[in-house]
């Protein structure tokens, strides 16, 4: 159940140019939140009357702490960033999460620049046996959270558009060429999950199907209320065998089944 409430910045950190790490101090939170869930965070200012959805990245249930990773992109994240301590005020945790299951052994995240951020505490979370993450940025100075990430999964590749780290490739190439290795080993991956611009997420779509793979689609969209009374964030989705109709990315999302998405 998703609470308003009035929690403590614990820390601020810069994670490269435009981007940033809040540590919110929250029993309920971190008691509560389940990978794929989102916060909405009231920025401040009249020109950011709004709140604004940002995933949960990670959970310090120890601490009793959940950090949210965002980048600025407008007037309400400009103002967040400048949030170093004191109270912030949020809405949480809220959305459909991820489906973790024992049952899944093998899975594989795919996740592109700021899309990478939810899938983090997803793998932290997850006890499959073989864990592969697949993280695709622009270049070198936007890789972010890489420790983070090699210590939550055995395999991790990172693919950057002009070439100055990792793999000079879409991260999209990366998902085909870990089928084909684990192919030729005799394996499959069970559950791939992606996070990140629709382009890249509906060919992770259509690769997971092309394969005979489950995947789960974290959709991202402008929001205004967060709990569905708005129509702001609307996703076109298949209801039915030749129906479709619109659900609430806030509401009935993030987390989607790729098969349930129009992805036209």
């Amino acid at each position: 159940m998703s609470k308003v409430l009035k929690e403590q910045i614990d820390n601020m950190e810069m994670l490269c140019q435009d981007v940033f790490k809040m540590t919110i101090k929250s029993e309920y939170v971190a008691a509560n939140a389940l990978p794929g869930q989102f916060v909405n965070v009231k920025c401040g200012g009249i020109d950011a009357l709004l709140r604004r959805p940002i995933s949960i990245c990670d959970v310090d249930k120890a601490k009793n702490t959940f950090d949210i990773v965002f980048q600025i992109k407008g007037n309400g994240t400009e103002k967040l960033c400048h949030k170093c301590a004191g109270d912030v005020d949020i809405m949480a945790p809220l959305g459909n999460p991820f489906l973790i299951d024992d049952k899944y052994k093998n899975i594989c995240v795919v996740g592109g620049g700021i899309g990478t951020f939810p899938l983090l505490y997803l793998l932290k979370s997850s006890k499959a046996e073989n864990k592969t993450a697949l993280l695709g940025f622009r270049t070198k100075a936007a890789v972010v959270l890489e420790n983070q990430f090699r210590a939550a999964a055995q395999n991790v590749e990172i693919a950057t558009d002009d070439g100055t780290y990792g793999s000079k490739a879409f991260v999209t190439d990366l998902l085909e060429q870990r089928i084909l290795e684990l192919s030729k080993l005799g394996q499959k991956l069970d559950l791939i999950y992606t996070c990140g611009p629709t382009p890249m997420m509906r060919k992770v779509a259509a690769i997971a199907e092309k394969n005979n793979i489950a995947c789960q689609v974290s959709m991202e969209q402008r929001m205004g209320c967060g709990i569905g009374a708005c129509l702001v964030c609307a996703c076109k989705t298949k209801q039915g065998e030749d129906e479709w109709g619109f659900s609430h990315v806030c509401k009935d999302g993030p987390v989607f089944w790729s098969t349930d998405v129009c992805w036209e």
